[in-house]
């Protein structure tokens, strides 16, 4: 499975994205601030740019799979027992998760899905997740590997 997040307006305290499940456009994301992270970076450039709790991850590829969150397991969306996406090998941080929400104030450095119909905000985003986290799920539980492009 193929995942892309496009970042389409970066704003001064979040960033709104485009979510892509093998090219077919499925959702909107809210993120943290932009800061121009990118995978490339050294991680020591990365902590010195990162503000904790207020920043998107860096731009780049990862491989995604989905682990039990003590915080989303009892959520709709949680599969399998209470596992959620989690985005592996992001420098500089740690445990980032994609999960509901409805502004960069619930993400702490994850992402939020939904639908980007307010200002600054996704709504209907527990429902989103329950949507696409089946989707991914079922790619995981067939030992498919999941991908994640953000540019």
């Amino acid at each position: 499975m193929e995942i892309l997040i496009e970042r389409a307006y970066k704003k001064a305290d979040y960033t709104i994205g485009r979510f892509f499940i093998n090219g077919e456009r499925i959702c909107e994301t809210i993120e943290d601030k932009d800061r121009g992270l990118t995978q490339d970076m050294k991680e020591e450039d990365i902590r010195r740019r990162k503000v904790y709790g207020q920043t998107a991850i860096p731009t780049g590829r990862y491989v995604v799979g989905f682990t039990y969150s003590p915080k989303f397991s009892q959520c709709s969306y949680a599969q399998g027992g209470g596992k959620i996406p989690l985005i592996y090998g992001v420098k500089g941080f740690n445990s980032i998760r994609m999960h509901s929400g409805n502004s960069a104030k619930d993400s702490e450095g994850c992402v939020i899905l939904g639908e980007n119909k307010a200002v600054g905000m996704v709504l209907n985003s527990a429902k989103t997740c329950e949507k696409v986290f089946a989707r991914m799920y079922e790619s995981y539980l067939r030992n498919e590997p999941i991908f994640l492009t953000i540019r």
